[in-house]
C-alpha cells in the first residue's frame, strides 16, 4: 500500500489558482489550496464506506493514507487524526482488549492454559508471516547463533522466539492502525526492532503501539512459565524469567524503549502514580531492575514538560498491569 508521494511524479494543476504544482507538494505555494483534493475525497469515501460495513481496520487504513497527503499540523490533518483515534477506541481488537482497564480480565490468561492457546491460535498466522521474510529469518538465525555460544541451543532458541513475539506485538498494533511496518529485524546481542513507515496519528495510538510489544512479550513469557509448571524443566523457567526481565526493561520511559511511547499519553499526575507503583513493586519484590525503572519514571514525571493535559487512563492501567505481572513472573 503506497503511502509516499514520489518526487518524480508529473506536476498537477492546482484547482484553485490553476498553477502547475509539483506532485510532491501537499499544498499549493500560491493559494495554499490542498493539492490532492480529489484523492483525499476518494479516500474519505472509502473510509466512510468501510466504517459503514463495520470494517474498522480498512477505514483506518484509508484515513492513514489521507494523513500522508495533508500538510503536518493542518486543521484537516488534526480532524482525520481524531477520526482515527475514535475508530481505534471503538474497535474491539486484540490490542485494545488487552489494554482495557477495569475488569482485569486481560491478565487472567496467566492462570489459564486455554487462554494462552487461544492467543496462539488467533495470532499464529501473523507470527508465522514474519518468519517468511528473509531479512527477519536470517537476522534471527544470526542472533540465535550468538546466544547459542553463550547459553546453549535450547535457551537461545526460546530467548530469540520471546524477542520475536514481542516485536510482532508492535507489528500487530501498527497493522491495526493502518500503519505500514517492516517485519522484525534482529541485531545480534542487542535485540530487534521494527521500522515504521509512518508515525502514529496521536499519543493514544503511539502509546498502544509501544506497549503492545510488552503485552505480547508477556504472553510469550507466560507460555514459557506454563511449560515449566507442566514439565518441571528449569529451562522453561529460565526462558520465562529472561523474557519477563527484557519486557520489564522495555517499560523504561527513555529513548526508543516501549515505556517512552507509553508515557507519551500520560499526564504528570499519572506518571507520578506510575512512579509510586514502581516503588511499591520494588519494596515488595526486591527486584533491582525496578530501582532503575523508578529513577527513570520519577525523572520523567518531574522534568518532562511535554506531558499532555488529558491523559489516557487505559494506557496507565495497561502500564501498571504490565509492571505488576512482569515483576511477579521475574520473582516466581
Amino acid at each position: 500500500m503506497a503511502r509516499i508521494i514520489l518526487s518524480d511524479a508529473p506536476p498537477v494543476r492546482c484547482g484553485g489558482c490553476a498553477s502547475s504544482v509539483a506532485a510532491a507538494l501537499l499544498a499549493c505555494p500560491q493559494c495554499q489550496r490542498l493539492v490532492h483534493t480529489e484523492r483525499l475525497a476518494t479516500l474519505a469515501a472509502q473510509a466512510d464506506a468501510a466504517a459503514a460495513r463495520g470494517e474498522a481496520q480498512a477505514a483506518i487504513a484509508s484515513w492513514q493514507q489521507a494523513l500522508a497527503l495533508l500538510p503536518p499540523g493542518s486543521r484537516q490533518q488534526d480532524a482525520i487524526a481524531q477520526r482515527i483515534q475514535a475508530i481505534g477506541r471503538e474497535q474491539p481488537a486484540a490490542v485494545e482488549t488487552t489494554s482495557a482497564g477495569g475488569d482485569g480480565r486481560h491478565w487472567a490468561w496467566l492462570g489459564s492454559g486455554g487462554a494462552v492457546t487461544a492467543f496462539l491460535l488467533t495470532k499464529g498466522k501473523l507470527l508465522l508471516l514474519g518468519l517468511t521474510k528473509s531479512t527477519t529469518l536470517l537476522s534471527m538465525l544470526a542472533s540465535f547463533g550468538l546466544y547459542w555460544t553463550q547459553w546453549g541451543m535450547l535457551f537461545a532458541g526460546g530467548f530469540v522466539l520471546s524477542i520475536y513475539v514481542h516485536e510482532m506485538g508492535h507489528v500487530a498494533a501498527l497493522r491495526r492502525y493502518g500503519i505500514p511496518a517492516s517485519a522484525p529485524m534482529f541485531i545480534p546481542g542487542l535485540g530487534a526492532y521494527v521500522r515504521m513507515r509512518q508515525m502514529p496519528a496521536s499519543a493514544y495510538e503511539n502509546a498502544r503501539v509501544g506497549l503492545a510489544g510488552p503485552v505480547w512479550g508477556l504472553a510469550a513469557a507466560g507460555a514459557a512459565y506454563g511449560a515449566f509448571v507442566f514439565t518441571a524443566d528449569p529451562l522453561w523457567a529460565a526462558i520465562a524469567h529472561a523474557g519477563a526481565w527484557i519486557n520489564l526493561f522495555n517499560l523504561l520511559p527513555v529513548w526508543q524503549l516501549d515505556g517512552n511511547r507509553g508515557f507519551s499519553a500520560l499526564t504528570p499526575g499519572q506518571r507520578w502514580l506510575a512512579a509510586l507503583a514502581v516503588a511499591a513493586a520494588w519494596l515488595i519484590s526486591g527486584e533491582g531492575l525496578l530501582v532503575l525503572l523508578l529513577i527513570a519514571v520519577a525523572a520523567r514525571a518531574a522534568f518532562d514538560r511535554t506531558a499532555p493535559r488529558d491523559g489516557d487512563a487505559g494506557v496507565l492501567t495497561l502500564y501498571l498491569g504490565l509492571l505488576a505481572t512482569l515483576t511477579c513472573l521475574i520473582t516466581l
